[in-house]
């Protein structure tokens, strides 16, 4: 039965999808890059919502140029030409986020090398000083325009605000550039020669705000990131809280709310946050989390690349979607159900907070925490005694494997 079900969700992964409406930037994102200085574990941390068009996302293992690596990848990219966000086994992780304001439009340059050039540093690179000769050296030579935030096994972090022609380095370690030890971005970038052609204004000013309270409470983790920042709903403008308000009495008229502009937005495919690594000899300890899906519709597992492998529920061969993202697609579909017009910005308040009862997020959260308790125990044992590949390897798989049964298991009532 659970069989059949994966197959289900994998030939709806294929056919169901949410259409971008006119206007929409497909590729808007949002990002963090924080140093030990500001986090609760003292290790760098970073972080992406990732908003595509193309909404189908899977993990693949790349044996790189000079290192090994995971990697983010569309799932129609069967061989991973290009990735969206990855960790090494040195320890550096690199993201990226669309700045149209930093593209070329005259040489009609608008970032589509982001992808490749994230793939040439997670194999070639190390370190951040490498990353940045890196872009020195292919200066000129690729259609770039990001806001690349890098972290190392060193203990950097910094942003890359990268044009075709151009980067400038914003680094957490200067008290100038990062008072309080991070950094948030969206899709504008802050040397950019025309603010207006950038975006994500508002949701930069809601992390800023996410971010300054947890940095100063002491809660600048992983675990916020994931549960409080990656799946945040609510519009800094319009200060709106659709979590806490009474829903409607009346259930013929559900409570939506336009996710346009919210962190979690109606087009975010995935998120992935990493936690650094204590030291260059402990790259092995760096975590990659991964949320396969819109962050309230899928649980984060956690992958290393010290591994040599990703789980299965996680991959996929050729250009299927792994299970855990065809199975998020479901519930997108469920939760955004107007397909009409520029109804797939609309989010299903009611539902969310209803179904089964208790409602979806809570029974996502239950499992996740779940998996960032178990994790966090197994990380200090490792950090005591550093464990062969293969046992890595098989307590990876053991968590996806668990949090796929327990997706099946709370959502099997899913149309």
């Amino acid at each position: 039965m659970r069989r059949t079900k994966a197959l289900c969700f994998l030939f709806w992964s294929l056919v169901l999808f949410v259409i971008q409406p006119a206007g929409e930037r497909a590729s808007a994102c949002t990002l963090i890059v924080a140093s030990g200085r500001a986090t609760a574990s003292g290790r760098p941390l970073l972080w992406k919502n990732r908003d595509a068009s193309n909404v189908l996302n899977k993990l693949m293992y790349f044996n790189g140029k000079k290192y090994n690596f995971i990697g983010l990848i569309n799932s129609t990219d069967a061989s991973g030409q290009e990735i969206w966000g990855g960790l090494n086994e040195k320890g550096l992780a690199i993201v990226n986020s669309q700045a149209d304001d930093l593209a070329f439009s005259q040489k009609k340059f608008d970032g589509a090398d982001n992808g490749l050039l994230m793939k040439m540093a997670l194999g070639e690179c190390a370190t951040i000083d490498e990353v940045e000769k890196l872009l020195q050296r292919e200066k000129g030579r690729h259609d770039l325009a990001a806001n690349f935030g890098v972290i190392d096994a060193q203990g950097g972090a910094v942003f890359f605000e990268t044009s075709s022609e151009y980067y400038t380095r914003f680094d957490t370690a200067d008290k100038k550039v990062a008072p309080f030890g991070y950094l948030v971005r969206t899709n504008f970038a802050y040397t950019s020669p025309d603010y207006l052609e950038g975006g994500g204004f508002i949701r930069a000013e809601r992390m800023s705000h996410l971010a300054e309270m947890a940095q100063a409470t002491g809660q600048l983790d992983v675990r916020f990131i994931l549960q409080q920042a990656a799946r945040d709903l609510n519009n800094e403008k319009l200060h709106s809280y659709p979590l806490a308000v009474n829903l409607p009495e009346d259930p013929a008229r559900p409570l939506y709310i336009n996710t346009n502009d919210t962190i979690n937005r109606n087009s975010s495919v995935a998120a992935i946050a990493f936690s650094g690594a204590p030291s260059p000899a402990r790259a092995d300890l760096a975590t990659m989390w991964v949320i396969l899906g819109q962050p309230i519709t899928s649980v984060a597992i956690p992958v290393w690349p010290y591994a040599g492998q990703v789980p299965a529920a996680a991959s996929a061969p050729g250009q299927e979607t792994c299970q855990l993202n065809a199975h998020s697609r479901q519930l997108v579909r469920y939760l955004y159900p107007d397909k009409r017009g520029r109804m797939p910005q609309y989010l299903n308040v009611t539902r969310l907070r209803t179904y089964g009862g208790e409602g979806l997020l809570t029974k996502i959260l239950r499992i996740e925490d779940q998996v960032l308790d178990r994790t966090a125990a197994q990380l200090a044992f490792w950090e005591k005694e550093k464990e062969p590949a293969e046992k890595v390897a098989r307590f990876q798989a053991e968590i996806v494997d668990f949090v796929w049964q327990s997706l099946l298991l709370e959502f099997s009532d899913l149309k």
